[in-house]
């Protein structure tokens, strides 16, 4: 039961997933600092309020709506997708794609021996008949 585990944990797919959810967290709160540091107090000031979660809010009963906050929330969405995709899956569909481009070595290009030896039975096959 143990051993399933440890192969579980360590199959690399796994470890990568871990590594990548770590390291989205950390770049989520790098772009909600800049959403909330500098975008949505930008989005405010041209709308006339201090915070954006306080754009377009109305009551009705005593219960307090307020668009901007599901604006807001847009916002940091938008950002930390957008950088995502042009900080992290742009620049590794490139690398995947200029991998993809690079010629076979020399030593896949050239066929083993075997393969060599059956070629020529296989035509010498072929003339005979």
């Amino acid at each position: 039961m143990l051993k399933g585990f440890r192969d579980f944990i360590s199959r690399g797919n796994v470890v990568d997933l871990a590594v990548a959810v770590v390291i989205g967290a950390a770049f989520t709160l790098v772009i909600n600092a800049l959403v909330e540091g500098f975008v949505s107090p930008l989005i405010a000031a041209i709308f006339g309020e201090p915070d954006l979660s306080r754009v377009m809010t109305f009551t009705i009963n005593e219960a307090e709506f307020s668009i901007g906050l599901i604006l807001d929330a847009l916002f940091n969405f938008l950002c930390v997708a957008a950088a995502v995709y042009f900080f992290i899956v742009t620049p590794i569909n490139k690398l995947r794609e200029l991998k993809a481009r690079e010629p076979e070595s020399e030593e896949e290009a050239v066929p083993a021996e075997e393969i060599l030896l059956l070629r020529e039975i296989r035509d010498a096959l072929r003339d005979r008949v």
